[in-house]
């Protein structure tokens, strides 16, 4: 019986990383450094190298670049990048900064790992990558995040499970993208902060949130001011206690794009939200708790 071997794709124990909930990309990388062989790790020419078509990410900081191509020119490329064969040369799974910080200290070859990946796989890596290790604009966020759900026909439950994120921190993330192109261009350029960009998205009036979104440029204004200024109606008189309460919406709405999950807080406390023991345990690595 003449069977041919299977190819070997992932990697053992690697594909299974794609079917638990919580998908880490540290474990990724991680995972396939463990299954590799010393002789798997091949010097491939930076010219035969394309970046992964469904990295979210379009700008990266190019000081933090510069750094590390001083880096790589003192101490070479510490660790392999990722790499599926594609028709023609190869596409990078994972590595892209390490990628670029090559490019710009003059390397002409950089150490790949070669692996089997579909699609959907390239990716999720490529969106986790970034969530997890990066500092994406909001926008980027956004739209990743959309890709997610769109390519693998997941929930948003789905999402916030796997990306370690909360329902409401995916939800307000979505609605970002209802926000006019050119406020949306501020939110790329860090004019407008992701807490501004939330304010706005509720808003329906399109024209209301170009408005309100040269006023935030222009007269610097906050959360709390563009929610009053925001309102058809404006309200003279509230309660004495309805205002105590308005004085933390800012701090509210901080805390809740830091901790990724709705934060209230009245009556001298703070309510942190969280959906299941996962989501609590992230919210206690957020805030540097340990049991």
């Amino acid at each position: 019986m003449n069977e041919q071997p299977k190819r070997r794709a992932l990697g053992r124990g690697l594909e299974e990383l794609f079917n638990i909930e919580d998908i880490n990309y540290d474990k990724i990388e991680e995972k396939i450094m463990e299954t590799a062989d010393e002789s798997e790790i091949k010097e491939i020419p930076i010219e035969k190298l394309r970046v992964n078509p469904y990295q979210p990410r379009k700008t990266f900081n190019e000081e933090s670049l510069r750094e590390l191509a001083e880096s790589i020119k003192e101490h070479g490329v510490i660790q392999p990048i990722i790499v599926k064969k594609s028709i023609k040369d190869y596409e990078i799974v994972a590595g892209e900064r390490r990628y670029r910080a090559s490019k710009l200290a003059g390397k002409t070859t950089i150490p790949c790992i070669i692996r089997d990946f579909t699609d959907e796989q390239m990716m999720e890596i490529a969106v986790l990558e970034n969530l997890q290790r990066e500092d994406l604009n909001s926008i980027e966020e956004a739209l990743g995040i959309e890709a997610l759900m769109r390519n693998l026909n997941l929930t948003q439950e789905q999402v916030a499970k796997r990306i370690g994120k909360s329902r409401s921190y995916i939800t307000n993330m979505l609605g970002l993208l209802n926000l006019p192109a050119e406020v949306k261009e501020l939110v790329k350029k860090g004019k407008i902060s992701t807490s501004h960009a939330r304010t706005l998205s509720k808003i329906e009036d399109k024209e209301k949130i170009v408005e309100l979104a040269d006023k935030i440029v222009n007269e610097n204004l906050n959360v709390r001011q563009i929610e009053e200024v925001s309102k058809e109606t404006p309200k003279r008189v509230k309660q004495q206690h309805t205002e105590k309460n308005r004085e933390y919406q800012q701090l509210e709405q901080e805390l809740t794009d830091y901790l990724g999950t709705r934060v209230k807080i009245k009556n001298k406390k703070i309510e942190i939200n969280y959906e299941n023991d996962n989501d609590l345990n992230r919210i206690l690595e957020i805030i540097n708790f340990n049991k």
